[in-house]
This record gives structure tokens, sequence and C-alpha cells, in this order.
């Protein structure tokens, strides 16, 4: 099952000017392991949901929680190119 690990206060802009809030989920593994990924909700329009491939694997949520806050708007930046590409 999906979670949500943190909600940032940073956006995301993409080309055409539309607004993304960030989001950090994550899922445990059928091993036991936590894996993470981010995902981008568009603030208006219908732009659909961005969201990256796996960007980490931690042993427990704790480890994923810990990334997770850790993580700064350059980083999303990143991402956000990744997930457009996926």
């Amino acid at each position: 099952m999906n979670e949500k690990i943190e909600r940032y206060s940073s956006f995301i802009r993409d080309g055409e000017g539309k607004e993304y809030s960030v989001e950090a989920c994550g899922a445990v593994t059928p091993g036991g392991m936590w894996e993470g990924w981010l995902e981008f909700y568009p603030i208006s329009g219908d732009a659909p949901v961005l969201r990256t491939g796996r960007e980490t694997t931690q042993p427990n949520r704790q480890a994923l929680e810990y990334w997770a806050t850790g993580l700064e708007p350059l980083y999303f930046e990143g991402a956000f190119e990744r997930a457009q590409v996926k």
C-alpha cells in the first residue's frame, strides 16, 4: 500500500508555467524494504499527476522518512524532469 511520507512547501513549475505541489511517497516491497518516489500534483488545471520511478530503497519506514526530510528544491527539479520522461 502506498503511503504519503512527506509533503513539501516548495512548488515546481513546468515549461508552460503550470505549478505542481510535491510529495514523497513510499511503499514496502515484498522483501520488506521500503522504496520511495516523488509525486507532483497540479495546483490547477487538467494536468496529470506525475510520478517518478523509484528514487530510493531504504531498510525501513523511518529511514525512508529521514531520506524524504533531506530533499531540497534542487532535487525536486531533477525528479520533475524524470517524472515527465517516464
